[in-house]
């Protein structure tokens, strides 16, 4: 409070109460929570581009005819991102006159999976906003004559739209997880593990485990903490939220969600080298230098779990540009 200027606050009757009880636990933990998604979301977009430039993989999924006949509004958006970030690419020219027939899911279904992502998200954010301009005290005085025990202080509110938002963000990582798995598999001219020189060598095996453990780890996060209650205070609070456990779990998905986009952004990078000389969109090539200001190409095998936290330190830091 020094250090910004800000007198501490004088707390009138009921006040205290009104700060710390479980509903103000449970907001606090979604803003921090949404604020952290809004970027991974967009990042999650930008990496699955990538992705895409270096598998080689076709951007007719992503036309805006596809998309205007199913209109959710999550998966429109993706489509026109996914549009915007393959723009001018040299490198998925090349794909016009192959002759793969289309790409597996986690390539071509981004915008719906992404897209039903953005959906919770937006669900969520609307329903925190009204959370933040509402009471949420008890009892509630309605004038000098009146006062009603209610139950405004009650989690559920929110607790169910964090269960499903810790749900949305851990579907980003479980399909960036897939196109990693999918760079690794030497296709369409990437060499097996992204390495040429695989055998000794195991190239970035490793990491995808790192990923996939992470993943996994995500799922177990998944049950809704909204589905238990358990009654206390002799009966008297005999249904609760559990949303404080909703709102801890959304962000400790979201950790875990920055370190899986971390490995396939890696992964992305590593596979852009052997496109060369074709030049990606500008989007995607910047993302590459970026990348590379923090972590080599990879040549023989080399210790790189500090090379996956560097690139994870990019994304807490918001330094790729996403929009």
């Amino acid at each position: 409070l020094e250090k910004n200027g800000l007198a501490p606050l004088k707390l009138g009757p009921k006040e205290g109460l009104g700060l710390i009880n479980g509903t103000q636990f449970i907001l606090a933990h979604s803003i921090l929570g949404l604020h952290k998604f809004e970027y991974i979301l967009d990042l999650a977009d930008l990496t699955a581009a990538i992705s895409l430039e270096a598998y080689r993989g076709s951007s007719s999924p992503f036309k805006k005819e596809l998309h205007e006949i199913r209109p959710f509004d999550g998966s429109q958006k993706v489509a026109a991102r996914m549009r915007k970030f393959l723009k001018n690419s040299e490198n998925l020219q090349a794909h016009e006159f192959c002759d793969r027939v289309q790409d597996p899911y986690s390539m071509r279904c981004v915008p719906q999976v992404h897209g039903a992502s953005r959906n919770a998200f937006e669900h969520l954010k609307n329903l925190t906003e009204t959370e933040l301009n509402s009471v949420t005290d008890n009892p509630i005085v309605l004038s000098a004559e009146e006062s009603i025990s209610g139950g405004n202080f009650h989690g559920q509110l929110l607790a169910m739209p964090l269960d499903y938002a810790t749900l949305a963000a851990a579907e980003l990582g479980n399909i960036s997880d897939r196109r990693s798995y999918l760079l690794l598999e030497g296709k369409y001219g990437l060499p097996r593990l992204l390495t040429e020189s695989s055998g000794l060598n195991s190239g970035f095996m490793i990491p995808q485990y790192t990923s996939a453990a992470l993943v996994t780890e995500n799922k177990t996060l998944c049950f809704p903490a909204s589905a238990d209650s358990i009654p206390t205070s002799l009966g008297q609070e005999d249904h609760v939220s559990m949303g404080s456990i909703s709102g801890r779990k959304f962000n400790q998905v979201l950790g875990n969600l920055e370190n899986i986009l971390a490995v396939e952004l890696m992964f992305g990078a590593q596979g852009l080298e052997f496109r060369r000389p074709a030049k990606c969109s500008k989007y995607v090539e910047n993302a590459y230098d970026l990348i590379r200001t923090k972590v080599a190409k990879l040549e023989q095998d080399r210790l790189i779990g500090e090379d996956m936290l560097a690139i994870a330190d990019l994304i807490r830091e918001r330094k790729f540009e996403v929009n």
